[in-house]
């Protein structure tokens, strides 16, 4: 699959059954439709976070789904610090680099870090966080 946002070619992790399709050149991130909810689905307050979902505002270009091409709706996931991602009815959810991490930031699933998502956190922490720049 190609890359929504900069074409690049995406890579499949897998993570307690569910594939991350990554980006590597550009950090974002596809989950297909229902991968959010599996990841999420352990997490007491999970559904609360899932019900914050809803049409959102971004001042970024309308991103094609990697699957049908259709262009994506702006989302919008949580409440006092909402994350506006690109959604495909159809297929699933695209996040730029460190948006997914701020997603389960938002949510309750940091103050459950020893309820079976260390691992995922430290993926996340690793792999999705926003990309830092060193200090000379």
């Amino acid at each position: 699959m190609k890359c929504p946002a900069c074409r690049g070619t995406l890579i499949t992790l897998e993570f307690n059954a569910v594939e991350i399709d990554h980006c590597g050149t550009c950090g974002g991130v596809w989950l297909d439709s229902g991968e959010l909810e599996s990841l999420l689905s352990r997490e007491e307050g999970s559904d609360s976070l899932l019900a914050t979902m809803r049409p959102g505002r971004g001042k970024e270009w309308k991103r094609r789904c990697p699957i049908c091409s259709k262009g994506m709706k702006k989302t919008s996931i949580g409440n006092a610090a909402p994350v506006v991602v690109d959604r495909c009815v159809e297929h699933g959810l695209w996040f730029d680099r460190g948006e997914l991490n701020k997603v389960f930031s938002a949510g309750c699933v940091d103050s459950h870090r020893g309820a079976g998502t260390s691992g995922l956190l430290a993926i996340l922490d690793e792999v999705f966080a926003p990309e830092t720049k060193d200090t000379p």
